[in-house]
C-alpha cells in the first residue's frame, strides 16, 4: 500500500522520495547484516584456529611426557641390574 493510497493529500513526488529513503535504509541494513556475517566468520576461523594450535601443543607434551616416561623406565632398568 502506498502513501497516496493511505493520504491522498500525498504527492507523488513525496511517495517517490519515501521509497528512495526506504531503499536506502534497506541498503544500510544489508550493509549492517553482511558485516555482521564477516565478523561472525572471522570469529568461527579464529576459534579453529585457536582450536588446532590447542591441539598440537597437547600431541607436543604427550609425545615430550612419553619420552620421559621412556627415559625413567631405562634408568629404573640400569638401576636394578
Amino acid at each position: 500500500m502506498t502513501a497516496a493510497a493511505i493520504d491522498p493529500s500525498v504527492r507523488p513526488e513525496q511517495t517517490t522520495e519515501l521509497q528512495i529513503q526506504n531503499r536506502t535504509r534497506e541498503m544500510h541494513l544489508l550493509h549492517e547484516s553482511l558485516a555482521r556475517a564477516h565478523m561472525q566468520e572471522r570469529l568461527q576461523e579464529a576459534e579453529h584456529e585457536r582450536m588446532g594450535v590447542r591441539v598440537a601443543r597437547a600431541a607436543k607434551l604427550k609425545r615430550r611426557a612419553e619420552r620421559a616416561s621412556l627415559r625413567a623406565r631405562k634408568a629404573l632398568a640400569v638401576a636394578l641390574m
